[in-house]
């Protein structure tokens, strides 16, 4: 289980902070690609490789930078960086950036269609930005794995949260469902 939450006093220094994260994330990620694509040069050399060399060589780069990663931290770095992104001023750019690299197209589209109909921010399912979140993992079955989101609201002694299920694929590591 994942939790994030959000000094009050310290907001803006950590949003800035995980705003700046996020996009570096994004543009060492892109670059990887590129370089898996780039055709590889002949060794100069014909020495005899052992064989951890061998297999280094000829292991494929991973093309989404979170595949390792389980599916429910994936889940939480994606909420924490987008409503850091939300939170901040001009972070509209990062938060669509976010979204086209953690979500797949499907989801995207009905994320547009729901916030047209809702006029609020289909991720969130809400108007604002919540005061902390926590992930935690759900059950796996049939390529896809489910996450369970809390949202926090407001503080004090009975705070208002709200749970969103998450659905991931597991072949990608993107994000394919958000519900209520």
């Amino acid at each position: 289980m994942l939790q994030l939450r959000i000094a009050q006093g310290s907001r803006s220094r950590r949003a800035l902070g995980r705003t700046l994260l996020a996009a570096a994330l994004l543009t060492a990620v892109t670059a990887v690609p590129a370089v898996a694509a780039a055709p590889r040069t002949p060794q100069a050399s014909k020495a005899p490789q052992t064989p951890q060399a061998q297999r280094a060589q000829q292991a494929p780069a991973a093309a989404h930078g979170g595949i390792g990663t389980p599916a429910y931290q994936q889940v939480a770095h994606f909420y924490g960086a987008y409503i850091d992104a939300v939170s901040a001023e001009g972070g509209g750019e990062l938060a669509a950036s976010l979204r086209k690299f953690y979500l797949t197209p499907q989801l995207r589209s009905r994320l547009d269609a729901w916030e047209r109909r809702n006029h609020a921010d289909g991720v969130l399912r809400a108007q604002n930005v919540p005061l902390a979140l926590r992930v935690t993992p759900g059950d796996s079955a049939t390529g896809h794995t489910w996450s369970t989101v809390r949202l926090t609201w407001s503080r004090g002694e009975h705070p208002t949260y709200s749970y969103l299920t998450v659905r991931s694929d597991l072949a990608t590591g993107r994000i394919s469902d958000i519900g209520d």
